[in-house]
């Protein structure tokens, strides 16, 4: 397993496929809680409503998927509905312009 290096997002970027927009966070917390917010309110069955309220709502939610990030380059995860599979992504955005390196 490879592990990626990200380096300090300056925001990150959540989506759930053909449900939600993506929309972008300066903080991974809040970034997390808007996306535990959409999905709550989906038709879940237990077991997944359980899971994703677990992995987004713990303590350090943000420090684990933070260490997904790190190693993956963006967290990757998956629910059914309605007889389909939806993905749900978290996605560093690139650090602050000031501390890219310098072009040219």
């Amino acid at each position: 397993m490879t592990r990626r290096t990200i380096g300090n997002p300056s925001a990150f970027t959540v989506e759930i496929e053909d449900v939600t927009l993506p929309a972008t966070f300066t903080r991974l917390p809040d970034a997390l809680a808007a996306l535990w917010s959409s999905l709550r309110a989906l038709p879940l069955g237990a077991q997944q409503y359980d899971a994703y309220q677990y992995f987004l709502t713990r303590p350090n939610a943000a420090e684990h998927v933070a260490g997904y990030i790190e190693q993956d380059g963006e967290l990757a995860l998956s629910f059914r509905m309605e007889d389909r599979v939806h993905a749900v992504w978290v996605r560093p955005v690139g650090p602050p312009p000031e501390a890219r390196a310098p072009t040219g």
